[in-house]
């Protein structure tokens, strides 16, 4: 069993405080329908309020319906509270969403006129369950040291850069996962082309040509680098698919140490080892390798910049590990879909006010 955090009394007020200021929970609460007939939980911030107790909260159905009848909040069974949050799940799902509208964009941060976003996922598995069950998609403005957008999807929501939408003069940062070309062009394009990216690149992931069209040998190409450390570039082209324009993308590529290297093939071996596949070498080749895509020209942005910038994502790895460490969202109870959503949801809105409190914190530091 979770360990209880300490449920908010007195200073629930102070919280709501913090909401914005065009927010209407109550009237949320009935748009939504999560509440229809003002019995039990008369108003929306009373139905936040059990939502947070029962999530982030850690308390038990039984629990919750305790809590809530000793501080006058609302009389409920144990299937009350569970029907109320099942109902509540569009509601707080909205708040999640008001909440992420009302945030600004953080401060520059490298490059004039430039925000630096990360794009990451996590999995959340129900009790029992050895795969994943939901999938928590961030963007974590660096600028801003908190989540410009939050979403939650089931275990067939695939990673994609575009989640979230792109803001003007935005660079978003992303993995493995996120270097699709299909993806990364409905992001360029969603954003007018005021916004670019920077995707790790796997060997494989794009099919590439070099601007006349003739195919492009990546490893080939990695396997005639010299063993300078200093990163080497090229200009190249994505096929998107179907008769499409390819995309334009700049390959950054800068050799890692040996140390770096080992562990990386050491991994690669394991991974084949452990699902009974044959290792390609193509990809003890890449091993040694971090390649870059990135729609940033070169102009203003040096390869060793573009490789920094990118070494930034452990920031919403870090954010990530916090929401499991410190909010416990890895701990899900619940096992129906309306049950979990709810939960997950009024982890998320803690998660954004504490990202709050997190920048009241710095602003007031010396």
């Amino acid at each position: 069993m979770q360990d209880v955090a300490s449920v908010l009394t007195d200073q629930f007020a102070e919280l709501l405080a913090r909401f914005p200021a065009d927010l209407d929970l109550d009237r949320l609460a009935l748009e939504t329908k999560a509440i229809q007939r003002r019995r039990e939980v008369v108003d929306g911030a009373a139905l936040l309020r059990i939502a947070l107790a029962r999530g982030p909260g850690g308390l038990s159905l039984r629990q919750t319906a305790a809590w809530a009848s000793m501080l006058g909040v609302a009389e409920l069974s144990n299937p009350g509270v569970k029907y109320r949050l099942n109902q509540a799940t569009e509601f707080l799902a909205a708040v999640v969403e008001r909440l992420l509208a009302a945030k600004a964009p953080g401060a520059e941060l490298r490059w004039p006129g430039r925000s630096l976003r990360l794009a990451d996922g996590t999995c959340v598995s129900k009790p029992g369950s050895t795969g994943t069950d939901w999938r928590i998609h961030g963007v974590f403005d660096l600028g801003r040291g908190g989540f410009s957008h939050l979403e939650l999807t089931d275990q067939h929501g695939a990673e994609a850069l575009g989640r979230g939408a792109p803001h003007p003069g935005e660079i978003r940062i992303g993995d493995r996962n996120y270097a699709r070309a299909s993806v990364l062009r409905r992001f360029r394009a969603e954003s007018g082309g005021t916004a670019d990216f920077i995707v790790r690149l796997g060997w494989n992931a794009l099919q590439l040509s070099n601007p006349a069209g003739k195919p492009f040998d990546l490893i080939g190409y990695l396997q005639c680098l010299s063993p300078d450390p200093s990163p080497n570039e090229v200009n190249l082209r994505a096929s998107v698919g179907g008769d499409e324009p390819k995309l334009a993308i700049r390959l950054i590529v800068q050799r890692k140490t040996p140390e770096a290297t080992e562990a990386t093939r050491s991994a690669l071996r394991r991974a084949a080892a452990r699902k009974g596949k044959t290792l390609d070498p193509r990809s003890l080749v890449a091993a040694e390798f971090m390649i870059l895509a990135t729609s940033l020209p070169r102009s203003g942005y040096s390869a060793k910049a573009v490789l920094a910038a990118y070494r930034l994502r452990w920031q919403i790895e870090l954010a990530f590990k916090r929401l499991k460490s410190l909010l416990h969202i890895d701990r899900l109870p619940t096992r129906t879909a309306r049950g979990s959503r709810s939960w997950l949801y009024a982890h998320l809105i803690l998660a954004l006010l504490c990202d709050d409190l997190s920048q009241d914190f710095l602003e007031s530091s010396p």
